[in-house]
């Protein structure tokens, strides 16, 4: 609930980037989902830029057009998430076809 208060009071000052560092972290499922869900909220409604600092995969596939990935201190790949997981680049295939994107088929 304060990670939501916190989101919600953010568009107060009428930014038009919004930064968020692993804002999912701590919450279960449902709390990440509904967090995920108000974030696409505020970002069509207020016609915001996000740029959100994660490793939580649902998160990806439900909030973020764009994605940059990050591995050993280089970018890998820039693109959609799509694009993540057509990558032949074995650190990204890991990532996005490993045990935890199961939710990501499709």
């Amino acid at each position: 609930m304060i990670k939501r208060a916190a989101l919600a009071q953010a568009p107060a000052l009428d930014p038009q980037i919004l930064f968020l560092d692993e804002p999912t972290a701590g919450l279960d499922p449902i709390g990440a989902g509904k967090f995920d869900e108000l974030i696409v909220t505020l970002r069509d409604t207020l016609d915001l830029t996000v740029l959100m600092v994660t490793h939580d995969l649902d998160s990806l596939a439900t909030a973020c057009d764009r994605i940059v990935a990050l591995a050993n201190g280089k970018l890998l790949l820039a693109g959609t998430m799509a694009e993540m997981r057509a990558s032949t680049d074995p650190w990204l295939h890991d990532y996005f076809h490993g045990p935890r994107a199961h939710g990501l088929e499709g």
